[in-house]
């Protein structure tokens, strides 16, 4: 993830952070440039990579996940849910 495709996190703004960081990488998804099967960073390195807490980006991920975004396989990562065929 290039620096200057990162959103402008305030915790101090009325947006809760975990929503900002799900709400960009659902840009990305949607973009394409996160297409289906590919994998999101971990958790701490997403950390690092946002300037947020590792539990932020677990709840960022619970949020993707709630979104139908992506699916987590324990052991392997995150991954970008393939598009509904329904």
């Amino acid at each position: 993830m290039a620096d200057d495709d990162m959103p402008v996190i305030d915790p101090a703004g009325p947006r809760l952070v975990y929503v900002v960081v799900a709400d960009h990488i659902q840009g990305q998804i949607e973009s394409g440039k996160l297409p289906p099967g590919s994998r999101l960073m971990g958790e701490l390195e997403m950390a690092a990579a946002y300037g947020i807490a590792r539990m932020t980006v677990a709840r960022a991920v619970r949020e993707l996940r709630d979104r139908g975004l992506v699916i987590t396989v324990r052991g392997k990562g995150t991954f970008v849910a393939e598009p509904d065929q329904s």
